[in-house]
């Protein structure tokens, strides 16, 4: 019969077989060392070396051979397997229990290993439990099979091991759910300890290409065209937003084997059969672990995801697409009130954090570095002391770690958010948040919630629309408006402000005959006596002058009159001209000493063609 593939190989650290006579004599030493042993362990162990006189030789054996050893030989076989005599392949060391292997390992090659593996295991905050679960399920097989010490491992030992697990599992009709989870914190372990390049894999998700196990329960045609729809996506989408979609798709899929099991193309799924029907489902979908009913950011996914989806398919010419729209705006739910603060940060960039995120800047405080987020927009949000002391709590207490691989660059990354020596997931910091609002006594809080509340909030304090467009990182103003809704006390005093600024400009239109006004200094910035002086964007205007937050940028249509070739003057504008230069001389100046240099650029060019025109209106 030919060796099992996983058999022992020639490799340095495997001894040779002593005599027989020296051999037994170490094996009853060893067991007088523990208190243990009789005349029938020694009698096992020489019939043992009678049948198999070279002891590598039982590892060509099959496995329930090897696993058949009685009682009182197994004692020697765990002794030839810590010496290094015995390498019998990972398919046995997976069967195999053993008793207190770590305990056993004392005085042996693999004891100063094992004891540096559990130390390292305990800086990451793994359990006791944990810990020497994966110090003996898996190093210490690991170190046996191998013949290696601690340093030698590769990525390619833990991936022989895990297929032992997984074929042990197969075997028996079981689940691995222990010893992948023992597995997993080893490989983390090793990695912390820079024995392995990489991170381990994720337990959840072993393939992101093959979205098969999410559909089942899904008609055979409809699973493949949903599956065509996933790898389409995979291009221009990450990995774990195909996932969701999937998943949400799969809903929709069960939905219609319910109602129209005969149903076999796109083309025949209709609005009042299959869409309504469903959108009454998703109403009243509840999940599958605790019963409850899912959450309205819940239904408005699942719907908008299947109204994406048919859309997608009818814009890419699927010849089974349905002929006519299914799905409408007034299908998604709306979104309940939201009930608490927070930052305004996203789950997946409150995830990204780098333990460096806070930026010391001088005389503007504390801000924080957002990572690129959903946008892939990169921004600075002010922290007020109390988040300041939070996040330095968090640097203090978070699992230490070797540097992690950025999941979108790869680039070894200190993250703020580690515990047990990898970064917090999305689901943990989403039952941290649950269980918060429980011991509060609210109701059931996600993360987006509070970054919707916090927006809302900011701008019902006076935040101005575009600096809130700079903190959530938003791209336009209409995002900005659907997650920070204006309240009528808030309307009100814009439209208010508004108004009396307008009357104050053009005149009241009772009195048409009175000249126009000036808003009051005052009324615009209370921070100084002029207004050249007021620490925002300015720029003179014909009839008066802009102010402008640094967050809204330089209007793209400030002093475009006097750049534009269809500008004329003459010499009845020359105290105008000259009114104008002298602003904006000192609006040049004033730009320079607080370092803008755009705006200086700025108003430097209009200087410049203020004074072409000043002197061809001179000369002309």
């Amino acid at each position: 019969m030919p060796a099992p593939a996983n058999a022992a190989r020639a490799e340095p650290g495997h001894r040779l077989t002593p005599a027989p006579a020296d051999l037994l004599g170490e094996y009853a030493a060893w067991l007088a060392e523990r208190g243990r042993g009789n005349r029938c362990f020694a009698t096992a162990a020489a019939a043992f070396l009678r049948r198999w006189p070279d002891v590598q030789s039982f590892a060509a054996k099959q496995l329930d051979v090897m696993l058949a050893a009685d009682q009182h030989t197994r004692p020697f076989i765990t002794f030839l397997l810590l010496h290094d005599l015995l390498r019998p392949g990972y398919d046995y060391l997976a069967e195999r229990k053993f008793a207190a292997l770590v305990d056993l390992a004392r005085r042996t090659r693999l004891e100063e290993d094992l004891h540096g593996f559990i130390q390292a295991a305990t800086e990451l905050g793994f359990s006791a439990h944990v810990r020497s679960r994966a110090a003996e399920r898996v190093l210490a097989r690991l170190l046996i099979q191998t013949g290696h010490r601690l340093h030698e491992l590769t990525v390619s030992d833990l991936q022989e091991l895990e297929a032992a697990f997984r074929a042990r599992a197969e075997r028996r009709g079981r689940d691995w759910s222990n010893d992948r989870g023992f597995l997993h914190a080893a490989w983390t372990v090793l990695f912390h300890l820079g024995v392995v390049p990489v991170t381990p894999p994720n337990r959840r998700r072993a393939d992101h290409t093959d979205h098969a196990h999410h559909f089942g329960g899904v008609p055979a045609w409809l699973a493949g065209r949903l599956q065509d729809y996933a790898t389409a996506l995979t291009g221009t989408h990450a990995p774990s937003t195909v996932d969701g979609i999937a998943i949400r798709l799969a809903h929709f899929g069960r939905h219609l084997a319910v109602i129209d099991p005969d149903l076999d193309c796109l083309a025949g799924i209709e609005r009042q059969r299959h869409i309504e029907t469903y959108l009454a489902a998703v109403a009243t979908a509840r999940t599958l672990r605790g019963g409850q009913p899912i959450s309205a950011g819940e239904q408005r996914s699942r719907i908008i995801t299947l109204g994406r989806f048919l859309a997608d398919i009818t814009e890419w010419g699927w010849p089974d697409a349905p002929p006519r729209r299914l799905i409408f705006s007034r299908d998604i739910p709306k979104l309940p009130r939201p009930l608490a603060r927070a930052t305004g940060l996203r789950v997946g960039e409150l995830r990204d954090l780098e333990l460096d995120c806070v930026h010391e800047i001088p005389d503007t405080g504390a801000w924080l570095k957002v990572p690129l987020g959903k946008l892939a927009t990169e921004r600075m949000v002010p922290l007020d002391d109390d988040t300041l002391a939070l996040i330095d709590r968090i640097a203090q207490t978070r699992s230490p770690t070797r540097p992690l691989p950025h999941p979108k660059t790869a680039r070894p990354t200190e993250f703020l958010l580690t515990h047990l020596g990898k970064r917090v997931s999305a689901a943990a910091l989403r039952e941290e948040l649950a269980r918060a609002a429980e011991t509060a006594g609210l109701p059931k809080t996600t993360p987006h919630q509070l970054r919707h509340t916090w927006a809302t909030a900011l701008i019902n304090s006076g935040c101005s629309l575009q600096a809130l467009m700079v903190m959530l990182g938003h791209t336009s103003a209409a995002m900005s408006l659907r997650y920070a809704r204006l309240f009528d006390a808030t309307v009100r005093a814009d439209y208010e402000r508004a108004l009396t600024q307008v009357k104050a400009q053009l005149g009241s239109p009772a009195n048409p005959g009175k000249p126009p006004t000036m808003l009051p200094i005052t009324d615009i910035t209370s921070t100084s006596s002029s207004w050249t002086d007021a620490p925002l964007l300015k720029s003179r205007l014909a009839g008066g002058y802009c102010l402008r937050t640094a967050a809204q940028g330089s209007c793209a249509y400030a002093h475009i009159c006097e750049h534009c070739p269809n500008f004329r003057t003459d010499a009845t504008f020359l105290p105008v001209l000259a009114a104008q230069r002298a602003d904006t001389a000192a609006l040049l100046a004033d730009a320079e000493a607080r370092g803008w240099g755009e705006e200086a650029a700025r108003h430097q060019r209009l200087l410049e063609r203020l004074d072409q025109h000043m002197a061809h209106t001179e000369v002309s």
